[in-house]
């Protein structure tokens, strides 16, 4: 009890001396750094609310554990260019991608629109004249290579032949054979070898009506994700395998029913108990800010926050998949207007189009700090194809309007990407991650023995450049024997001898911004990942 005292204690102190801090930042501006509230009545709930989770036992995020897929370029967009009949509307959609800054598209290959008609059939039959199904597909795929965009291609939709009552328990619901989909799974990344490496299987699967009229089912989906993992393997050994994103949900009903779903938590946990941990590469999320700013810090397993996915993580440690990142798949704030006729209008929280803007670039700037394990966030969603679904809540997550009028959060978010210095912050960095630019001949070394298998080396005249925050850098090398020298915010150059073990090159009583040129010397200059500590 003197603890739980002591702790109350100290938020309100803390609360009291954020309210009398200096001129630069008001206190209302500091509180909602810790709420992601922006009303006063909110901010204070918020700081009790802190507080309480406090004495609460904290998720274990394992900051420091390597982490595979994760240090990538962070910026992904949902698309929905299947549903776009003139060509030149999809290309006009991945231009102002692309001119915004951003590098993947998640975008849906539908089972129920590429084999179509039956087992085996990829022709289209719904339009005169007929003409292939992958004919579309084709064309996106080129699209995204002509403008540089990485395709996150989600697999999902089974066509109602794949169920012998056809659409009678929804049109998302599983196929009777298993083995179908998996075939499907098999036709799209054979066909699509070499040109798309990243593949979700399925979407929200732990919430009503994703899993189709029926309850939904952890187990179920675990054994559907592993056997689409094998096929797609089996077609391309370098594919990698997205999970279904999990929604977030305190719901404990698993329906079916509207508002009928399972907590994600519990969820994911069966997925584990069931044997997924073999079956997939990236665990995905989907990372609404609701009815909170992407800075609210509270945490606490029966609240939706920004940062409710912490537990998710905690899981993914526990179940020994730490070396695994997270990939959001769909995140941004819903700006609906305030009009109560609009259909689930306050579902999913509201905000106005100017805090919709402010939100989304905070949302990646929080995640690129803290969450050295998180990978692509794609913002919800770019554009319609039209306007029909506008009283619906849900339609004002867009960035665009469908006559490619922009939102104020493109704007927002193109500056931000366009005047983002790529860093590394707290955590374990490998050698391909984003922010690291090379110059020189630099070869990529398989070895069991290296941080994920793998490192890059090279032979004078080689370097690379990158920035960090923090208080101390940390670098690996490969096995060869080699000299460099390390140059700190243009300052003098130091000489240190890489021979296999961890190199510290920087190292200061407080944290801060710092750019760094690493020279290759004598020998082979190596790198195998770069740590960096914060206070």
């Amino acid at each position: 009890m003197n603890r739980r005292v002591f702790l109350w204690g100290w938020i309100l102190a803390l609360l009291v001396g954020l309210l009398l801090a200096g001129c630069a930042t008001s206190p209302s501006a500091l509180l909602f750094e810790w709420t992601g509230e922006e009303a006063t009545l909110g901010q204070v709930r918020g700081m009790l609310q802190l507080a309480g989770g406090l004495i609460r036992p904290q998720p274990r995020l394992a900051r420091y554990e390597p982490v595979a897929h994760a240090g990538v370029n962070p910026f992904g967009i949902n698309v929905f260019l299947e549903q776009e009949v003139e060509p030149w509307k999809r290309e006009r959609t991945l231009q102002m991608v692309a001119d915004a800054g951003f590098h993947w598209i998640r975008q849906s290959f539908p089972w129920e629109d590429i084999e179509i008609h039956g087992k085996g059939d990829f022709e289209d039959r719904r339009h005169e004249p007929h003409r292939s199904a992958w004919e579309k597909y084709d064309h996106i795929v080129s699209l995204a290579e002509r403008y540089n965009l990485e395709i996150i291609a989600r697999l999902s939709s089974p066509p109602a032949w794949s169920r012998a009552d056809g659409d009678a328990r929804g049109t998302y619901a599983p196929p009777d054979r298993l083995e179908d989909f998996g075939d499907y799974v098999y036709t799209v990344v054979s066909r699509y070898r070499g040109r798309i490496r990243y593949y979700q299987i399925w979407n929200e699967p732990n919430i009503y009506p994703e899993w189709g009229e029926q309850p939904v089912d952890p187990e179920a989906y675990t054994e559907l994700l592993c056997l689409a993992y094998r096929r797609a393997k089996e077609a391309d050994p370098d594919a990698v395998i997205i999970s279904g994103a999990l929604a977030q949900t305190v719901a404990l009903d698993p329906g079916p029913g509207p508002g009928a779903g399972l907590n994600d938590l519990i969820f994911l946990q069966r997925m584990y108990d069931a044997g997924a941990a073999d079956c997939f590469d990236i665990l995905a999320v989907n990372d609404y800010l609701l009815w909170s700013g992407p800075t609210d810090r509270r945490l606490h397993p029966m609240t939706i926050n920004y940062g409710r996915f912490l537990y998710l993580r905690d899981i993914m440690v526990v179940n020994g998949d730490g070396h695994k990142p997270i990939w959001i798949s769909e995140m941004n704030a819903n700006a609906v207007p305030s009009d109560p006729n609009i259909q689930g209008w306050g579902r999913y929280g509201q905000v106005t189009l100017e805090q919709q803007a402010r939100y989304a670039p905070m949302a990646y700037q929080r995640a690129l700090e803290e969450w050295p394990w998180v990978g692509v966030i794609n913002f919800w969603f770019f554009k319609r194809a039209s306007d029909a679904e506008r009283n619906q809540s849900w339609y004002y997550f867009r960035m665009v309007e469908p006559d490619f009028t922009p939102m104020p959060v493109y704007d927002a978010m193109r500056e931000y990407i366009s005047s983002l210095v790529p860093t590394l912050y707290p955590g374990v960095h490998q050698e391909d991650h984003w922010a690291l630019e090379y110059e020189g001949e630099w070869e990529r070394v398989e070895d069991g023995s290296a941080v994920l298998g793998a490192y890059l080396r090279a032979q004078s005249p080689a370097r690379v450049t990158f920035v960090f925050e923090g208080s101390r850098l940390v670098l690996t090398p490969g096995p060869d024997a080699g000299q460099v020298s390390v140059r700190i915010d243009g300052g003098p150059a130091q000489t240190f001898a890489l021979e296999g073990g961890p190199v510290s090159l920087f190292s200061s009583w407080k944290e801060g911004r710092h750019r760094v040129e690493i020279a290759v010397m004598e020998g082979w200059g190596s790198l195998d990942a770069l740590t960096v500590y914060g206070r």
